[in-house]
């Protein structure tokens, strides 16, 4: 089901519901202490190529994706822990941003989805028989937009309490008509679904990270810490762009800011690498099948894993979707705690939000084919 097309259709039904397949082959590799020599693994960046600009090298290397042991706010399908080895490989210091997709845009004139016409007849398809269609004021492009609630939320399960599809939003104006990201050029880019994403990587000579890639970057290093920063919680309002104070009613903006952040408003983790927890939802290249981790973990340390073969999410079986990391702005401790390392989404394929944003990874195979 396009999941874009079924949020016009639930919201003409008075219901607001938030919510290039590639091969998928692994290699599996003896789980003895083989040294990265011996697993073949590109550790050390390559002399012949200069570090693209705004990118940082990830040394390549071993590591526990998965939520570690003694982490109380995990969640079942961050488990069971599993060994991967992962190539080394540049990858973007911080999300792009409002100016480096102005620059993609103007120089390709691509529209992105949320700007683009909706198609009744694709609608109609997933209403009722005989449903009447809606008044033009209605079937127009738009995406998601967060909004506080008046009171608390007993429920945070129902996600239609705080998101709103707003008619005109997207990339230019985050909020709707009459928003700008003027003098926001340095704010990540939001409102971007995932074929928007890729066209941005194909102009750009970069890719999606897998979530291997994304999970180990963001870790940089420190096999046994629960956020991008180490362990202490308590660091959270200095270290990233998180929702502090009751979820979605009041923001205490411990942390400065109430949305989005300008990139590198916080320290980077010890790759160098900035707002790879809080600020907004990163998208993976990988499917989200709640089952891939089990699956991995039976196969013991596996190089360089792509994803699932298939997605896979009981609760929204009907719409494929995509891996996403590092949480948002809008991640508090009360319901999903996303900010930490393992915490991963699922977000369908063209469906586009204003804490949704990527960044870009590079490989030297792929620096040397330009």
């Amino acid at each position: 089901m396009n999941h874009r097309i079924n949020i016009i259709a639930l919201l003409i039904l008075g219901i607001i519901s938030c919510k290039e397949n590639k091969s998928r082959q692994v290699q599996v590799l003896n789980s003895s202490e083989e040294s990265t020599a011996q697993m073949g693994l590109i550790v050390q960046a390559p002399e012949d190529i200069q570090t693209p600009k705004g990118m940082v090298w990830i040394p390549g290397g071993k590591f526990t994706q998965g939520a570690i042991e003694g982490d109380q706010m995990a969640m079942e399908h961050e488990k069971p822990a599993h060994p991967v080895a992962v190539d080394g490989f540049f990858m973007d210091i911080t999300e792009v941003t409002n100016a480096n997709f102005k620059k993609f845009v103007d120089e390709t004139g691509y529209i992105t989805l949320a700007e683009r016409d909706i198609i009744w007849e694709e609608i109609k398809k997933q209403l009722p028989p005989n449903t009447s269609k809606p008044h033009d004021s209605i079937l127009q492009p738009g995406s998601l937009t967060f909004k506080k609630t008046q009171k608390s939320v007993p429920n945070l399960y129902d996600y239609s309490q705080w998101w709103n599809w707003k008619v005109g939003a997207n990339w230019k104006h985050p909020k709707g008509p009459g928003s700008s990201i003027e003098g926001k050029e340095d704010h990540p880019v939001v409102h971007i679904a995932l074929e928007d994403a890729k066209a941005y990587c194909k102009w750009a000579g970069r890719r999606l990270p897998t979530e291997a890639e994304w999970e180990y970057a963001a870790r940089g290093g420190q096999e046994d810490a629960l956020f991008s920063w180490g362990m202490d919680h308590g660091k959270l309002s200095k270290q990233a762009n998180t929702w502090e104070g009751e979820f979605p009613t009041q923001n205490t903006e411990r942390d400065n800011f109430e949305s989005r952040a300008p990139v590198r408003s916080y320290p980077p983790n010890p790759y160098g690498l900035h707002d790879m927890a809080g600020n907004v939802w990163e998208f993976t290249q990988d499917w989200y099948n709640v089952n891939y981790y089990k699956k991995l973990d039976r196969q013991g340390l596996v190089k360089n894993p792509k994803g699932a073969e298939q997605a896979f999410n009981p609760n929204n079986s009907s719409t494929p979707e995509v891996v996403i990391k590092g949480g948002s702005f809008l991640c508090n401790a009360s319901y999903c705690a996303s900010y930490r390392i393992s915490a991963r989404m699922g977000n369908s394929l063209d469906s586009s939000q204003e804490h949704l944003g990527f960044r870009t990874i590079a490989t030297p195979e792929m620096l040397r084919s330009e």
